[in-house]
């Protein structure tokens, strides 16, 4: 009988084991359980939440911004006020030091900029520009890269060597010179940070292309590839279905950390003048327009500064515990 139980337990436990080790619910447990992954998600979480919040808090501005000339509620709470606001001449005080110093003021508890509007509102702001900057150029790179490298991995030869070839000659430019190149040309001398984002997206499908590759050159050699194409299953079907979904992982791995990467990228681009314009709330906007205050109001600098840094280490320190989540040698 303890012969039959341990036979009956022995049939049930290998598929709760494997049940138990794949799958969202083991990766977010995976995650939540390393300290500073967990720190990493709450940190992308909040900001997220920021960029959402703005991002219809900014839309419903721009729809009332002119209409209403009472800006009391505005003035007492300065999240709630437009960033790309100027106070009117006489209204607003150039220069508000932050709250902590001994000029400062809660009304502004980051002080104000040169055209004595909220700092604090416009580094909230900027989040919604930053994130959104470095997730859809990150998706760009992602998706390009994901159908290029799977096209190319699948069915190898004469298409792997168009295809790698193409990629590995973008891959051989630099890429701030491929962005600020590919950002004046199509811009036609005028940048903007539409025009930044594709420029980024684009030198990152290169690299997308070749982690993409590599996985699905030993995917495609597997067992159930060959069934699926015994059975008459298109190629496409194929590469839908269960070449991309089992390539996933590194590819996701590393979009995250590249959102951080892009991120910075931008606010680079931003700083030089190739990215956002004024008076866009963008983080790498405010460093290159408090550069010149660097000796009369430091903390122009700092405050954006400090928002990028810890944006960007939260996503770093999501992607590193979700590489351990869905690295299949540390699944013991």
């Amino acid at each position: 009988m303890a012969i039959g139980e341990s036979q009956g337990g022995g049939e049930s436990e290998p598929s709760k084991e494997v049940e138990a080790k794949f799958g969202w619910r083991y990766t977010l447990a995976k995650v939540t359980n390393d300290t500073t992954a967990r720190w990493g998600l709450y940190v992308v979480a909040f900001v997220l939440f920021v960029s959402l919040y703005t991002l219809i808090d900014s839309n419903l501005s721009r729809l009332t911004f002119g209409m209403i000339s009472d800006f009391t509620f505005a003035e007492a709470i300065p999240i709630f006020d437009h960033p790309e606001r100027i106070p009117p001449p006489g209204e607003g005080e150039t220069h508000v030091p932050p709250a902590f110093h001994a000029d400062g003021s809660m009304a502004h508890p980051l002080g104000t900029d040169a055209d004595g509007r909220d700092y604090f509102t416009r580094i909230v702001y900027g989040a919604q520009v930053s994130v959104s900057v470095g997730i859809v150029s990150t998706l760009i790179g992602f998706v390009g890269g994901t159908v290029i490298g799977s096209v190319a991995g699948f069915y190898g030869g004469k298409v792997d060597d168009i295809l790698m070839r193409a990629v590995e000659t973008v891959y051989a430019i630099p890429p701030l010179i491929l962005i600020i190149v590919f950002t004046v040309f199509v811009s036609g001398g005028s940048p903007d940070i539409t025009y930044a984002i594709l420029g980024v997206g684009i030198t990152f499908i290169p690299v997308f292309a070749r982690i993409i590759r590599s996985e699905v050159l030993s995917i495609r050699e597997m067992d159930y590839i060959e069934a699926a194409r015994a059975s008459g299953v298109k190629n496409r079907n194929i590469i839908l279905r269960h070449v991309i979904p089992n390539s996933f992982a590194p590819v996701l791995v590393y979009a995250t950390l590249q959102i951080g990467v892009t991120i910075l990228i931008v606010a680079g681009l931003s700083f030089l003048g190739y990215g956002a314009q004024p008076p866009t709330p963008d983080w790498g906007e405010m460093l290159n327009v408090s550069h010149g205050y660097m000796h009369s109001n430091v903390w122009l600098s700092v405050w954006p500064g400090i928002a990028i840094l810890i944006t960007i280490m939260g996503f770093n320190l999501f992607g590193d515990g979700l590489q351990d989540a869905l690295d299949p040698r540390l699944k013991n």
